[in-house]
């Protein structure tokens, strides 16, 4: 008997917040409302417009050093075990290799924002 009244009353919940989402939104339509959001550029305009490389490169070094801050999180914990030297020689490993590649991209000048 529990399950049927939890079934129940599942059910009629979800129905209602189905009915309530599919009847409330429709309030008020307006412009602002109805027309497509397009990261703040006209959604209007010209589709091939240029874009800077640079916002991605910047978008990649944040993802890098995002990994290597999770790549790096259990190098505490690895301290603690019987043979920790694996996991140590593996970690500076990792930040070995990041660190010369920010280094060789700093010297290439990626990281310029004006040329």
């Amino acid at each position: 008997m529990n399950l049927l009244t939890m079934l129940t009353t599942t059910m009629i919940i979800s129905t209602v917040l189905i009915l309530i989402s599919f009847w409330l939104p429709q309030l008020n339509p307006d412009t602002e409302k109805l027309s497509p959001y397009e990261c703040g550029f006209d959604p209007l305009g010209n589709a091939r417009l240029p874009f800077s490389l640079r916002f991605f490169l910047v978008a990649i070094l944040f993802l890098l050093f995002d990994l290597e801050i999770a790549l790096l999180l259990p190098m505490p914990w690895a301290m603690n075990l019987n043979n920790p030297l694996e996991t140590i020689t593996f970690s500076s490993t990792i930040l070995l290799l990041l660190t010369l590649g920010l280094a060789y991209e700093w010297m290439q000048g990626g990281l310029e924002w004006a040329e």
